[in-house]
């Protein structure tokens, strides 16, 4: 059986075209002129595409869609702290795209630096000096704590923190990198290897080697693991660690642990790395959670909310004395889009919003608000729920089963407001709204959660 290639090419060309512009004219269209049978189509088309080309897997995690895979909330427009399903159904978003939307979704003046800049240059040469990676990596030195000068731009928190562990073996020639149990570091493979979960880990051994896992928050473990490393010659080349583990379950740490940890890496010359990817930009309270604890590390870790929540973005930000390794050959470690023009104009107006608007501090305020209010909302609920816990808009609340938490946060849902639970596991839900989230909808939301707690 011949097939003529051409004719055949030409067909499903002509198919796949007449397909994009059909989404197009949706794309284009104004919100409020989706249609109740434009929404139908939207719905269908979404959850079989899924099935059929991105991966049928993700349908069974997504709590709006029915066993017979037909009806689902399929998200179509987004703006401050909220977004809307393509039925116009509005939502509160406590969630913020697992810490993306510190500044609120579509914040104007972000969208105004992408938009200006979009339409003067969007991606740079890669030859010629790019001024807007220039503009940016001063802003980051002047924000960032203590001795942090310069800056490796990424597209996201998994490369951000590659970037790191490659920075931190050119520093010397050890090559033990210690973490923390419950962490979580991205899904490539070096920040996979660092990533506790073992499901995540198992199917992709070996890793790469080198690396020890301690329990989060116990100091002497930590030491006598150190020391251990230095007897066998086996020198710990660099400590990696979030401030306040975000999908191991909202875990803050003893107020002293992360200072203890800086004592003994300098101590046993060490690098210190933050991945301060999900509690960074303000998250905590402060600009970067590591400044509540009074630490500078050798090394920190950006992403998530970097970008504004309108393009993806990351850092690696390091002092001098590490980051001079890249020097010699700046060729040694390089990206594509990392540091693009669009890319920097959202971090540079992300920036600007929060500290002009004095975010970290109303996240300080507005989560303590909450987390009073979501503690008062649990009182008498404690055989569902184990303990409520945060630091300013990053909570984690806990229930004392998976089951729980996740008929929970489906309760919530319902309801209008949006949470999800860490490392695909409900026992722990997290609240992480925009920083910009006003205090009626935080007292909509404590509601909304004493109702579904009884």
């Amino acid at each position: 059986m011949s097939i003529d290639i051409k004719e055949q090419s030409n067909e499903k060309y002509t198919e796949a075209n007449n397909y994009a512009k059909k989404v197009l004219n949706l794309i284009n269209k104004e919100n409020d002129a989706i249609t109740e049978e434009d929404a139908s189509w939207i719905t269908e088309e979404t959850v079989d595409n899924f099935r059929d080309y991105v991966n049928p897997g993700f349908l069974d995690y997504r709590k709006t869609v029915t066993k017979d895979k037909q009806f689902a909330a399929v998200e179509w427009s987004d703006e401050g702290e909220s977004f809307k399903d393509v039925n116009g159904k509005k939502y509160i978003d406590c969630l913020g795209g697992f810490g993306i939307y510190n500044v609120g979704h579509r914040n104007p003046r972000v969208v105004r630096a992408v938009e200006s800049q979009m339409n003067r240059q969007a991606l740079h040469s890669q030859d010629l000096l790019d001024p807007l990676r220039a503009f940016l990596a001063k802003l980051v030195a002047q924000i960032t704590p203590g001795d942090l000068q310069y800056s490796f731009f990424t597209n996201s928190g998994t490369e951000s923190v590659e970037g790191a562990l490659k920075l931190a073996k050119l520093y010397s020639d050890r090559s033990t990198i210690m973490a923390a149990t419950r962490a979580f570091h991205g899904k490539s493979l070096g920040s996979l290897t660092a990533t506790a979960k073992g499901a995540f880990r198992r199917p992709f051994f070996p890793l790469v080697s080198g690396f020890r896992h301690v329990q989060y928050g116990d100091i002497e473990m930590m030491e006598k693991t150190m020391e251990a490393c230095a007897l066998v010659g086996e020198d710990v080349a660099a400590v990696l660690l979030e401030p306040i583990q975000g999908e191991g379950g909202v875990i803050v740490p003893p107020d002293d642990y992360l200072p203890k940890v800086r004592a003994l890496c300098d101590k046993y010359g060490a690098l210190l790395i933050l991945d301060e990817v999900q509690t960074g930009m303000g998250r905590t309270g402060r600009m970067f959670c590591c400044e509540h604890y009074g630490v500078v590390p050798d090394i920190l870790c950006l992403a998530k909310a970097f970008g504004g929540g309108i393009v993806p973005a990351g850092a690696v930000v390091a002092n001098e004395k590490v980051f001079k390794n890249f020097f010699p050959n700046p060729f040694i470690h390089t990206t594509t889009f990392g540091g693009n023009p669009l890319a920097c104009a959202a971090a540079i107006a992300t920036i600007n919003v929060l500290i002009e608007e004095n975010l970290p501090e109303r996240a300080a305020k507005m989560g303590a608000y909450m987390l009073r209010g979501l503690k008062e909302a649990a009182r008498g609920h404690e055989d569902k729920v184990m303990e409520i816990r945060g630091k300013g808009l990053m909570i984690g609340i806990e229930f004392q089963k998976d089951k729980i938490g996740y008929e929970f946060s489906q309760k919530l849902f319902d309801k209008g407001v949006l949470v999800a639970g860490t490392l695909v596991n409900a026992k722990t839900i997290r609240i992480e709204p925009p920083l910009t989230i006003k205090k009626e909808d935080i007292d909509r939301v404590v509601q909304t959660v004493a109702d579904a707690l009884k």
